[in-house]
């Protein structure tokens, strides 16, 4: 595991178990305490962790990580479920991309599309888009650009979502929770509302890690949603409940060890 991924995986693990000891995290992630030293003062300077007496925690609650560390999350179950999500895309088709770490592993897939739309407040995903040879529109809000996420978010944003309807619309989400629905850490979420209710269909993109997760801001409820992509290892009993609210699963990968 690269050091970048690992530093990843360490405020991934922290976010779900509070306060760990470095002792703890070298032997989850099968490395050595120096190591771990090395990567948690790195976190440290970066604002993302605060060093405690016995142990490390997260320097806030929110987890809300930015998005170049989030692509090394994860990575390979985000590009096996964003291959299954490119299956649901026709030729001619009208597309929103939210600007999650797993949508934007979409981008290189859409070369083989004709006609297509895709409107996104993701700067990333712009920037692959325009690397693609085919026949393409591409359309952009503007808004407020926020760096953590690079993406565009405001009411200018949001108001130019709603002048137009959609055929699909592919997002990801920080949390999903029974009760509370599709969540998010990101507190200018409003954007990610506006493109609900601009898309004829929710294509919903996210690994099991997220089942279970409540994160403080809604994006939408569950019943909003038509399907729901993601990895084998989501708990029986999540899966179960999910179909039973009529969403559409599909599930990738193989089961983890």
């Amino acid at each position: 595991m690269k050091p970048k991924q690992r530093q990843a995986a360490i405020l991934e693990y922290l976010q779900r178990h509070g306060k760990t000891a470095v002792d703890a995290l070298a032997a989850h992630f099968a490395t050595t305490g120096t190591t771990i030293r090395k990567d948690l003062t790195l976190l440290e300077d970066e604002g993302e962790v605060i060093r405690t007496y016995g142990g490390v925690v997260l320097s806030r609650d929110d987890g809300d990580q930015p998005i170049d560390r989030k692509t090394h999350i994860n990575t390979e179950k985000k590009r096996q479920i964003a291959y299954a999500a490119i299956k649901l895309i026709n030729d001619g088709d009208s597309l929103i991309f939210d600007a999650g770490s797993t949508v934007l592993q979409m981008v290189p897939h859409l070369a083989q599309f004709n006609n297509i739309t895709v409107m996104t407040n993701s700067l990333h995903i712009v920037n692959a888009l325009v690397e693609l040879d085919n026949d393409q529109t591409i359309l952009m809000p503007g808004g407020t650009y926020r760096k953590k996420s690079a993406s565009f978010h405001g009411s200018l944003a949001e108001s130019a979502f709603q002048q137009f309807s959609f055929d699909k619309l592919f997002i990801g989400a920080d949390g999903v929770d029974l009760n509370a629905g599709v969540t998010t850490f990101n507190e200018v979420h409003n954007v990610s509302k506006a493109m609900c209710e601009a898309a004829s269909r929710i294509i919903l993109l996210v690994d099991s890690s997220k089942f279970g997760r409540k994160s403080p801001n809604v994006v939408c409820d569950l019943s909003a949603v038509d399907t729901l992509i993601t990895d084998k290892n989501i708990n029986p009993d999540y899966l179960a409940a999910l179909q039973a609210k009529g969403i559409n699963i599909i599930l990738v990968g193989d089961f983890d060890e």
